[in-house]
């Protein structure tokens, strides 16, 4: 970790988003155009997003199982928009061994033929319904525009996948795994987000339905967070995935799948830092309280360092707290690191705080700075991270508010919308045709609401069928 001295990020976002990346040492280049080593730190803040998601997923009904990371070519071939929606991103294998194979191998781009096979193996009474995997694993996308963590080659997602005997129990778990996403982002990422339907242009490939939670970015431009899609029985019938039902009939089940990935951390980092760097909820950083012990140069610090071992101790039960007692560094620098890091509060310890039995106590936000006795220091903390969390949400969804525009014609706000972003609510025919005209603005539709307001087509003078969001976006 260096001092280096972040871009601006008023005036150059991408700089600051890539400065902050490196230097709060949560990725480095992988040798791949495209990849990137996730380091420690920025692994800590993914398994702590994997473990709140995973529980709710296990506490949902589903179970956890492990897929093959090479899947058959003709597998991805069966279903014909799947194929066409994944054919530029696809990286395929044809050798191995030395040798040509056979039948080339793709490197998964995402797992519903591979797991498709096997439900068309397990599923094959009403019995064996509803069934609910879901799948912690990797896989690979070329991506032409790589950024860390928001677009890659190779990014880390979970991926749920069920069968279900009737349409809408199938849509039943679409909008409720749709609210679990919700709820991560809200309640733990402090991220408000809007849900509502992908268009048929931007749904994902074979999906009758897919659903999105999307977020704006302090930029301006939106982050698709996940997706939840209802895949009905096209997949089903090209992996011919029959079961007996109640009737002795043979029947085809309703499929759904639903991801979110590693882009959860990018939006966790434009969301919410600053000119200092990472600024973390305290429900998902890896460090919520760092103590910083004020050591002197050839003197007994021996108390000084009991007094945050003390100190510690009386946390441990309910933060995740870390002690910097490197003696290399001085305490300005390790208030440098500790803030770009984004750690929510920082306490620190002197021989005079020892004399009266207090830490200083300073937390990320800048709301408070002050002397806290170690008698009451758990109430304190604890109720000092509660409301780090909450006031994180409330500034994120004011930020929100104040870029949330409702226009009715885009040659009107399209200039706007170009040239400092935001999220616009506006009303749309739902013809594929208006839908491109955005992109003369760099703009796409994010998701249709299910609110109408406006009257009009933005585009033409067609009736509006409803309100739909757009914006540009990562």
């Amino acid at each position: 970790m260096s001092d280096k001295k972040l871009a601006d990020i008023q005036k150059d976002f991408s700089q600051w988003y890539q400065d902050i990346v490196y230097e709060a040492e949560l990725v480095d280049q992988a040798p791949v155009r495209g990849c990137f080593v996730i380091r420690p730190y920025g692994t800590e803040i993914w398994d702590n997003i994997k473990s709140v998601l995973d529980k709710r997923i296990k506490e949902t009904g589903h179970e956890n199982a492990l897929f093959p990371l090479l899947i058959p070519l003709s597998f991805i071939n069966k279903e014909a928009q799947h194929v066409e929606g994944f054919a530029p991103e696809l990286a395929i294998v044809t050798k191995a061994g030395g040798k040509d194979l056979e039948e080339p191998l793709v490197v998964r781009p995402t797992s519903e033929t591979m797991i498709h096979f096997m439900f068309a193996k397990w599923i094959k009474s009403w019995r064996d319904l509803p069934l609910k995997i879901n799948h912690w694993a990797n896989v690979v996308r070329w991506e032409m525009r790589p950024r860390a963590f928001i677009r890659t080659t190779e990014f880390f997602w979970q991926e749920g996948h069920t069968a279900h005997a009737t349409k809408e129990q199938a849509l039943e778990e679409v909008l409720l795994m749709l609210q679990e996403y919700v709820n991560l982002a809200q309640d733990y990422l402090a991220i408000p987000v809007i849900k509502g339907r992908k268009s048929e242009k931007e749904k994902f490939p074979g999906a009758e339905k897919t659903y999105t939670f999307e977020a704006l970015m302090q930029d301006g431009k939106a982050v698709q967070m996940g997706t939840s899609h209802l895949l009905s029985q096209s997949f089903a019938k090209s992996f011919e995935m029959q079961y007996q039902d109640k009737e002795g009939k043979l029947a085809y089940p309703f499929l759904t799948s639903w991801g979110a990935t590693t882009r959860l951390v990018g939006a966790l980092i434009m969301s919410h830092g600053d000119q200092k760097g990472l600024v973390l909820p305290p429900k998902i950083a890896p460090i919520q309280v760092v103590i910083i012990p004020i050591l002197k140069k050839n003197a007994d610090n021996s108390a000084v360092m009991d007094m945050a071992n003390l100190v510690k101790s009386k946390l441990e039960g309910f933060a995740r707290v870390k002690i910097d007692s490197d003696e290399t560094k001085s305490p300005g620098a390790k208030f440098f690191k500790w803030e770009l890091k984004g750690v929510p509060v920082r306490m620190e310890i002197g021989s005079r705080d020892v004399e009266s039995k207090s830490v200083v106590v300073a937390d990320r936000l800048g709301m408070a700075k002050e002397s806290v006795y170690i008698d009451n220091i758990e109430n304190y903390i604890r109720e000092l991270l509660e409301n780090i969390q909450n006031t994180m949400f409330e500034r994120a969804k004011e930020r929100l508010a104040a870029q949330w525009h409702k226009k009715e014609k885009l040659a009107d706000f399209g200039p706007e919308m170009q040239e400092i972003g935001g999220f616009y609510q506006t009303g749309w025919c739902q013809d594929p045709e208006c839908e491109k005209e955005l992109k003369k603005y760099q703009a796409s539709t994010r998701c249709v609401l299910e609110e109408k307001t406006f009257k009009k087509c933005f585009n033409c003078d067609k009736d509006s069928v409803s309100d739909v969001l757009v914006a540009k976006s990562y």
